[in-house]
């Protein structure tokens, strides 16, 4: 029954801190994912808690255990790294064995590890070839596999599917969900793809420039987040932004922009009542856009580009200077230059701080 503890974690290289300062608990049987732009700290961070890095600041605590200056081999964590990193002269099965055979488990025990994880990773059939014999795909599962042998209270993921195509990454992600309901463990998994994250994570962490910026469930991120920064990275496409001024017209809030005009839900209004006049960014997302006829809260748009995906289309249009994405149902052509009418629902919007950042 493993939690692991981050206690204002902090690392530096030189003169240049990177992580500044992660609070973060991790319960037993977790499945977490850091997620964030390259070169937000996330694979920093993974690695100082499996101790291939060393901290500058702060407490990393398994069961209430130190473990800041504990060698990496010691902490009782497993990790699969972005490359393979197999050994190309063994076979599989002493890939996947060779941490096992170290810590000179029996023979026995070791076979029926390995056994069992190989068929758990549809691998069971590759134990007698080479790494060079095998598809990417199957090396990952060889990789991953190396790692879930091991009798770990936690295992690390960083950016494990990376180097797949897109086809295959969708089918390594369902397994590794379907692995993960079958592992009662801690699982940290890094990546910069938010898909992987919503797909995956019972919490996600959004990082950026060394911080934590917000974490919480797929459906918290989503609909409720804490600035403008975790609203644009989470979701595909991105959320549209626009910038506005926040007014109160005839009892009605609101924003006010280049080619634009919202009113925004009253059930926001007593949060926004100090916010009126002020400069503010509206967001919504591409499919909070209807084609419904009779709606009174409206935006005109110029499509730009017409994206044809098979059964639905994503319109780049603009909007005074702005560009704004729109996700539709249907897949109809649409012409470039062709200007647009579109709903809007009032509580689909967001408002964010124009300086900040903020949710307001």
């Amino acid at each position: 029954m493993a939690n692991l503890q981050l206690q204002d974690i902090k690392k530096a290289f030189g003169s240049i801190e990177v992580i500044k300062g992660v609070n973060l608990t991790i319960n037993h049987g977790e499945f977490c994912v850091f997620v964030g732009p390259s070169g937000c700290g996330k694979s920093t961070l993974l690695r100082m808690i499996s101790g291939l890095d060393s901290v500058s600041g702060g407490r990393i605590m398994i069961d209430d255990d130190l473990v800041n200056d504990v060698a990496a081999a010691d902490r009782g964590l497993s990790m699969v790294f972005q490359s393979y990193a197999l050994y190309p002269h063994m076979n599989i099965a002493r890939n996947m064995s060779f941490a096992l055979r170290l810590a000179r488990v029996p023979r026995r025990d070791i076979r029926e590890k390995v056994q069992r994880v190989a068929d758990m990773l549809n691998i069971g059939h590759l134990l007698d070839r080479k790494p060079a014999e095998l598809s990417g795909g199957q090396r990952q599962r060889v990789a991953m596999g190396r790692a879930l042998v091991r009798d770990a209270s936690t295992f690390l993921f960083d950016e494990p599917l990376s180097n797949l195509d897109a086809k295959l990454r969708a089918k390594m992600r369902t397994e590794l969900a379907e692995m993960r309901d079958r592992i009662d463990k801690n699982m940290v998994y890094v990546t910069h793809d938010q898909i992987e994250a919503m797909t995956l994570g019972d919490r996600i962490v959004v990082m950026n420039e060394g911080l934590v910026q917000q974490e919480g469930t797929p459906e918290d991120l989503f609909k409720r987040p804490v600035n403008r920064f975790v609203a644009g990275f989470i979701g595909t496409p991105t959320m549209n932004f626009l910038d506005g001024t926040l007014v109160d017209e005839s009892g009605v809030l609101r924003v006010r922009g280049d080619g634009f005009d919202l009113a925004v839900s009253q059930a926001q209004r007593a949060r926004l009542e100090g916010h009126r006049g002020k400069d503010v960014s509206l967001g919504v997302r591409p499919t909070s856009f209807t084609r419904d006829p009779d709606a009174t809260n409206t935006i005109d748009l110029n499509v730009a580009v017409s994206e044809y995906l098979g059964s639905n289309s994503v319109l780049v249009t603009r909007c005074g200077g702005a560009e704004v994405q729109v996700e539709l149902s249907s897949a109809t052509p649409i012409r470039a230059g062709t200007v647009m009418t579109f709903g809007v629902e009032a509580d689909d919007i967001l408002l964010f701080d124009a300086q900040s950042g903020r949710t307001l």
